[in-house]
């Protein structure tokens, strides 16, 4: 009898498939949150689309196309190099290590106002140490695969 309510809070995971495990529990509670916000908001999610989209497609006052179109490339070139550094280092996350580095640095870099050496040294520093930080938590003491 112990045995089985003791199996209950026993989890398996196949190697092949333990990448997988939190990014689909993260992305469900995304798509549930997002539902939930378009649903309680839907009067004002309409008319707020249609204004961003002409701002982009347009321009407009107080729409900043430099760090809009900065951050997709960015964020398109982060996934690709991760994926490029992960196979070069596999089942370890330095690929996770060694590309979010860089693209904090460049994305908090692309958005601060002033670049003062004080505000680049502390963009630096956080830029190696948050993402050192996350793979070190993530990695060796939770044992999750990073790419």
């Amino acid at each position: 009898m112990e045995n089985q309510f003791l199996s209950l809070f026993e989890v398996s995971i196949a190697f092949e498939e333990s990448h997988l495990f939190f990014p689909r529990i993260v992305s469900w509670v995304l798509v549930g949150l997002l539902a939930i916000i378009l649903l309680s908001k839907s009067k004002k999610v309409a008319p707020a689309l249609r204004r961003a989209g002409q701002a982009v497609m347009h321009g407009s006052d107080g729409f900043d196309r430099k760090r809009f179109f900065g951050t997709i490339l960015l964020i398109v070139i982060y996934f690709y190099m991760m994926a490029v550094v992960g196979d070069v280092f596999p089942n370890t996350g330095y690929g996770f290590l060694f590309v979010s580095i860089p693209f904090i640095f460049l994305l908090a870099l692309l958005y601060v106002d002033e670049k003062t050496k004080k505000n680049v040294l502390v963009i630096a520093l956080t830029s190696v140490v948050a993402p050192a930080l996350a793979w070190y938590v993530l990695s060796e003491l939770f044992r999750i695969t990073l790419p």
